[in-house]
C-alpha cells in the first residue's frame, strides 16, 4: 500500500458554524498594528487550525472582508470570531478585566523563552503579536504580564509575524 495524501472530504473538518459552537481554547490573539493583510489572513488561518477563540485586530490592521485577507485565510475569517479596535491598550485592559493573562510575543530584557513556558490548566491567555517592522509596541509590552520569546539560533533576530504566530500558538496548544 502506498502513502496516499488525503482528500479534503476525507479529513472530517468541521464547518464554520461547528467551529463557533465548539468548546473554547481559552486563547485569543491580539494583532498590534500588523500592516500586511496577508499576515492578518495567515493569523486567521492559523487561529482556525489551532482552535483559537478570537482575534482582536488593532490600529492599522486590515479587516474582513478583504481579498488579501481571504487569499491567505482561505475562509478562516468566517469561522474565527474577530473584532477591530483602534487602541491596542484598550483591548489589553478589556482582556485583563476578563481575567486573561496578557503575553507579548517579543524579545525583551526579561522575556520567557518559549521552550520553557507552559500554560496553566483553566487559565485564559491573550497573545499580542506586533508590527512587521517595529514589533509589539513598548506600551503594549509594558501593559503585558510578561513577554514570550522564540529561541533563535541564526543570524537573524526575528521571524515573520505569521511564522511567529504559528510557532507560539502551536506550542501553547500542545501544552
Amino acid at each position: 500500500m502506498t502513502n496516499r495524501k488525503l482528500l479534503s472530504i476525507e479529513m472530517g473538518r468541521m464547518s464554520a458554524a461547528q467551529y463557533k459552537d465548539r468548546p473554547g481554547s481559552g486563547i485569543v490573539v491580539v494583532l498590534d498594528n500588523i500592516r500586511s493583510a496577508h499576515n492578518v489572513g495567515s493569523a486567521f488561518r492559523t487561529a482556525d487550525c489551532l482552535g483559537i477563540d478570537k482575534i482582536w485586530l488593532c490600529g492599522i490592521c486590515a479587516t474582513p472582508p478583504s481579498a488579501e485577507i481571504h487569499k491567505s485565510a482561505l475562509g478562516a475569517e468566517d469561522s474565527v470570531e474577530w473584532e477591530w479596535r483602534q487602541d491596542t491598550l484598550e483591548v489589553i485592559q478589556t482582556l485583563k478585566n476578563q481575567g486573561f493573562t496578557i503575553i507579548s510575543a517579543e524579545q525583551t530584557t526579561d522575556s520567557v523563552k518559549l521552550d520553557t513556558f507552559s500554560t496553566e490548566p483553566g487559565q485564559k491567555y491573550a497573545v499580542i503579536f506586533g508590527n512587521e517592522v517595529d514589533g509589539v509596541s513598548q506600551e503594549a509590552v509594558d501593559a503585558s504580564d510578561f513577554s514570550l520569546e522564540i529561541p533563535q539560533y541564526g543570524t537573524k533576530h526575528s521571524f515573520n509575524v505569521s511564522v511567529s504566530i504559528g510557532i507560539i500558538l502551536w506550542a501553547m496548544h500542545r501544552r
